[in-house]
């Protein structure tokens, strides 16, 4: 009889359809749509307000002839692969050692990630003034007697993108650290007995072995990292401002600077689009990687 009485499905999912509307709406109206209107735009020769005047391919042939871009491009393949390197060697030397069964676990891992819980606005501001001449490290260094010292790289064209580097390695480093200890605890047991039989040094495991078994968190790790290395902005503006020169200049600062200091939207919608691509291809390149090697074990199996 209670089972008669049951609500139809359509009924009972309304709650759950009523909840996501706004969810969906926004994926849908607002995402797509300002996705598919910024790639429009790139191929219009808009300035500071939006025309349909079609130009073709014109505004991506300024673009890559840019020499702005071009040095940003550089630049942010400079910054992203020595911060995902860093990122991802700390972090796993990190989770490493948590991973000893150490006293106040809880507490280090806490102090490991709280760097990553603050806005690169924040860390910026205080790289910047750690690396100041007048006020950081170099002021501090010299007042003890060594007067020769030099820490001034935000003032150094050839300094600058590694000085970037350190202070986004020191916020991000956490995030690599807390995924690949996820990794290590999921690591079986049996794996650790085996070595221990064999006699197999415990640091030799940590890194001839235990890489390649959390080779997923590793990925997932680095693929985070490329997102936050090729759309970095805030930690660009607040240290350096893209100098000394164009010496640390960016791509997302140049989208800024082209949309609202040249008012030039058709160029900043271009260079965007390029963002958007190399976002694309970050994010599904891995993906359609595990779809062929799983489609290539299925059809193994098979055999």
């Amino acid at each position: 009889m209670e089972h008669a009485m049951a609500p139809p499905v359509s009924l009972r999912r309304l709650p759950a359809v009523i909840a996501m509307t706004p969810t969906i709406f926004f994926v849908v109206v607002v995402l797509c749509f300002g996705l598919l209107w910024t790639v429009w735009t790139s191929f219009t020769s808009s300035k500071l307000l939006p025309s349909n005047d079609f130009a073709g391919l014109e505004q991506y042939v300024r673009l890559f002839g840019s020499d702005l871009w071009q040095v940003a491009v550089v630049n942010v393949a400079v910054f992203g692969i020595l911060f995902i390197g860093g990122c991802l060697a700390l972090g796993y030397v990190l989770a490493v050692l948590l991973d000893q069964n150490i006293r106040f676990e809880d507490g280090f891992r806490t102090i490991f990630l709280m760097s990553a819980s603050l806005s690169f606005v924040v860390t910026g501001i205080v790289w910047q003034w750690l690396f100041d001449p007048t006020f950081g490290i170099q002021a501090a260094v010299r007042n003890w007697g060594f007067s020769d010292f030099r820490f001034d790289w935000l003032t150094r064209k050839e300094t600058a993108i590694y000085a970037l580097v350190g202070a986004g390695v020191w916020q991000a480093t956490g995030l690599g650290m807390i995924i690949m200890l996820a990794g290590l605890r999921g690591v079986d047991q049996d794996i650790w007995n085996a070595t221990r039989v064999d006699g197999v040094a415990r640091w030799r495991v940590y890194v001839y072995v235990i890489p390649a078994m959390i080779r997923p968190m590793i990925a997932t790790a680095a693929v985070l990292l490329s997102l936050t290395a090729i759309k970095i902005y805030d930690l660009v503006v607040v240290m350096t401002g893209g100098g000394p020169g164009i010496s640390t200049e960016v791509p997302a600062k140049y989208v800024m600077d082209m949309l609202f200091q040249r008012a030039n939207l058709g160029q900043a919608t271009a260079a965007a689009t390029i963002m958007l691509l190399a976002i694309s291809l970050l994010v599904g390149l891995p993906w359609v990687i595990v779809r062929l090697r799983r489609s290539r074990t299925a059809g193994g199996g098979h055999e």
